[in-house]
């Protein structure tokens, strides 16, 4: 029994095993089918895990880029999204055969062939396009050059310095390195230099222009390894235009707009308050209008930014020389008042020093009279006394001196010119005269900051 269960065993693993080489008998013969008879000759014993050259020092690659369109370049996220076809030509010594023609194939069947393992390095999410078919190309020319082209489309880092936003310059790179192989077995090259990338001359960008652009080949150090490593730069400067219709004549026009109220009456309170505080709550929402598509960064000062903190002071100084001016026409109305007050209190009391001067000469001619009738008093008691022992106290005594009843009128007099001369060091003659000052330092004052500022964003 046990050697009829071993003889089935070995009879169906000997069935299995002709199976299986039939299968792969009739897969070479459709592969056969499917290639033509030169692929079919070159694939035959060509292993794709095996560079070029692989024991004959590094494969070159030469690369070439066609900029199809940038998409967006963001400020928030610091970074552009670009559609580009890259091309890549190397030598393959065990694909060279007879014959003058180049053999185009099918773009899947790259998966028979080696390619280079090239990344972009900055890039945060890319895709190849697969519509209808994945987008890639493979040409084979007799000498062994294979060109291998792809469609794809990426989003690169890109590290910006906004502080003279919206007149600022960017540059960007797009840097392409190989993943595995180090400078030993492979070395990129540019095909023909700064020609070698194409596209942007004929570009439209939204916001910017394409100023200038290079290409350099450098090496990225690991720890691995050193790599070989080409760049693309390619410089954009942003339009302004946009900008100053959008934020920079706004902001001016509400900054004239301020300036309204320097012709309208200190009087009109409500006018040049409902002026002041309107322009300053529209600046103020302008102002957050314009961080709304900006990274909220601290290490960013922008020129936009010192623009608008510069419309907004001069609009803020509108608003508080009318409560200086108004302040200042008050105190000229009070201390008006408080001058007639103070020429009454003189007048007052120039009077009262007159009474008093007539008082004084009476009572001093009344002395003089009782001295002369009274008898010399003795030498020995020079002071008048009442004896005790007087039955009725007639005795006349001694005069007190008469009070001074001008000491607190002196001292009111006194502090009332100290308040006087106070307010009359902060004194405006003529309140008008602030506005009419305002109305020709302010627009010249707005017009030499707008100079400075201009000249140094545009030219430093």
């Amino acid at each position: 029994m046990a050697i009829y269960v071993s003889g089935g065993a070995v009879f169906t693993i000997l069935l299995i095993s002709r199976l299986l080489e039939s299968s792969m008998l009739n897969a070479e013969v459709k592969e056969g089918e499917i290639l033509p008879p030169t692929i079919h000759r070159l694939m035959k014993g060509y292993n794709k895990y095996l560079r070029p050259f692989f024991d004959n020092g590094p494969v070159t690659v030469g690369m070439s880029l066609d900029i199809a369109s940038i998409d967006t370049i963001s400020e928030i996220n610091m970074d552009y999204t670009a559609t580009i076809f890259l091309r890549q030509r190397w030598t393959d010594e065990r694909l060279v055969f007879e014959g003058n023609k180049s053999l185009s194939l099918d773009g899947r069947l790259v998966e028979l062939l080696w390619v280079p393992d090239t990344f972009i390095v900055d890039s945060k999410k890319s895709f190849l396009h697969d519509i209808t078919v994945e987008n890639r190309l493979i040409r084979i020319f007799p000498n062994g050059t294979v060109l291998y082209a792809l469609r794809i489309t990426t989003t690169v880092a890109c590290n910006m310095d906004l502080t003279k936003y919206p007149m600022d310059k960017q540059t960007c790179t797009l840097q392409l390195e190989s993943w595995g192989y180090n400078i030993n077995d492979v070395m990129f090259y540019w095909t023909r230099g700064n020609e070698s990338v194409s596209g942007l001359d004929t570009l439209q960008l939204a916001q910017y222009t394409v100023e200038d652009h290079y290409t350099s080949v450098s090496e990225a150090v690991y720890e691995t390894g050193n790599y070989p490593r080409l760049v693309f730069h390619f410089q954009l400067k942003r339009s302004i235009l946009y900008f100053i219709l959008e934020t920079y004549v706004p902001s001016s026009l509400l900054v004239v707009l301020s300036w309204v109220s320097f012709w309208i009456s200190l009087s009109s309170v409500p006018a040049r308050i409902c002026i002041g505080v309107t322009t300053v709550l529209t600046m103020t929402t302008l102002m957050m209008g314009a961080r709304t598509s900006l990274p909220n960064a601290n290490c960013f000062i922008k020129a936009i930014d010192v623009y608008l903190g510069i419309c907004f002071s001069f609009i803020f100084g509108a608003l508080i020389e009318y409560a200086v001016a108004h302040f200042c026409s008050l105190s000229h109305m009070d201390s008006h008042i408080l001058m007639q007050y103070g020429h009454h209190i003189h007048d007052f009391d120039d009077e009262m020093n007159g009474i008093i001067t007539t008082i004084s000469n009476h009572n001093r001619a009344k002395r003089r009279k009782e001295a002369a009738a009274t008898p010399a008093p003795a030498p020995a008691s020079l002071e008048l006394t009442v004896s005790p022992s007087s039955p009725s106290g007639s005795e006349p005594k001694p005069e007190a001196p008469p009070p001074e009843p001008t000491n607190w009128c002196l001292t009111a007099l006194a502090t009332v010119r100290k308040v006087l001369r106070a307010i009359n060091c902060c004194h405006v003659e003529n309140p008008h005269h602030i506005d009419n000052y305002s109305r020709v330092t302010f627009p010249l004052s707005f017009v030499m900051v707008n100079l400075l500022y201009w000249t140094y964003y545009l030219y430093f």
